[in-house]
């Protein structure tokens, strides 16, 4: 009796298996997707369209998409490195520019117009249009409005909030 059920439970586990496997991959859909906007088969269909009319349980991939994936990939692998690269540099030139804030400017008090606004708002949108005067003006520090380590927001706000 437990073989029989072993037997069944494993032919429904190869049967379920089964099914999802024919349905193509998202990388895979994806491949067929742009070869059908390059070759302009695709007319006016949206992605989402497309992904449910011809990646579903009973798509086939295509012979040409086999061929397509495995180029893309070495590409799509190679760019990432350099990327990753000058990627580092970066964070390490962030926390630096917080310590330019003195070049910056800042508003001194919160500006009456937004006085039916909460705090927060006063304070946010107070210090938004200063950082927008300041854009104009370049008297932003080298501050973007939010930075990693603290950008114009972060120290216009530690200064209306004294």
């Amino acid at each position: 009796m437990s073989r029989l059920i072993l037997a069944a439970s494993i032919l429904a586990m190869t049967c379920a298996a089964s099914g999802p496997a024919s349905a193509l991959s998202a990388s895979e859909c994806s491949v067929k997707y742009q070869a059908a906007k390059k070759d302009g088969s695709l007319g006016a269909t949206k992605w989402n369209d497309f992904r449910k009319a011809q990646c579903g349980a009973d798509a086939q991939p295509a012979a040409a998409t086999t061929t397509t994936a495995p180029a893309p990939a070495p590409t799509e692998a190679a760019k990432p490195a350099p990327t990753q690269t000058a990627a580092k540099p970066e964070p390490t030139a962030k926390p630096t520019t917080p310590a330019a804030s003195g070049s910056a400017v800042f508003p001194s008090k919160i500006d009456p117009k937004y006085a039916s606004e909460s705090a927060g708002k006063q304070r946010q949108k107070t210090c938004l249009d200063q950082y927008n005067v300041n854009k104009a003006n370049g008297g932003n520090g080298g501050l973007n409005w939010i930075m990693k380590g603290g950008g114009y927001y972060s120290e216009c706000n530690k200064r209306l909030k004294v």
